[in-house]
């Protein structure tokens, strides 16, 4: 990847008890457990190495704290652009219990009632990639799951469905950029990076 064009470090935030649970997580605003605060300095310890020319956040707290704890806290500015999908009904559902609702439901193609639908995340994610292609250098940006998916599918200029394809795990980072000097060929430098065994 070419250092003179920006790169998008993509950080998810630690474990919380709904990770552990797999319930849908979007604006109820879970604090890290032990777990997730110790994943989030470890995965601190290996961004230390990198300079970023800007530090972004969402303003919920599993975030931000994963943030604090990763040693960029200082210098972070909160984002809206980076909250997590709105649930709508779904929030805090296991998407078994929703695809008995809904069979054959499908969160980046259908997206979620008296929520947000994937246009509606992908605009976010549009407005958030746009902001970090304006800037020189590399940017570091910790948010949720869903969002993090949905910028990786509209770095990449794909549909917002494709989105469902970049599974990224607590506490992993991905990095964004561009081959061959040009702003015109975006991609996937590295996905779902951790650093440390996981269970």
């Amino acid at each position: 990847m070419s250092s003179d064009l920006p790169r998008l470090f993509l950080t998810r935030h630690g474990d919380t008890a709904w990770t552990d649970s797999r319930q849908h997580t979007g604006r109820t605003d879970l604090p890290l457990n032990e777990r997730g605060e110790e994943r989030a300095r470890q995965i601190g310890e290996r961004l230390q190495r990198f300079s970023f020319i800007r530090v972004f956040t969402s303003p919920l707290q599993r975030a931000s704290k994963t943030c604090e704890l990763a040693g960029f806290g200082a210098v972070a500015q909160v984002d809206p652009d980076l909250l997590e999908w709105d649930y709508g009904r779904f929030e805090g559902k296991l998407t078994r219990d929703v695809v008995k609702e809904r069979p054959g439901w499908e969160l980046y193609r259908d997206g979620c009632p008296d929520g947000e639908s994937p246009e509606d995340v992908a605009a976010r994610a549009d407005h958030f990639i746009a902001r970090v292609r304006g800037i020189d250098g590399d940017v570091l940006a910790f948010s949720s799951g869903h969002i993090i998916r949905m910028i990786a599918a509209r770095w990449l200029g794909v549909p917002p469905a494709a989105g469902r394809f970049f599974f990224c795990r607590p506490a992993s980072v991905g990095v964004l950029g561009f081959e061959h000097h040009s702003r015109e060929e975006p991609i996937i430098g590295l996905w779902n990076y951790v650093g440390q065994k996981r269970e």
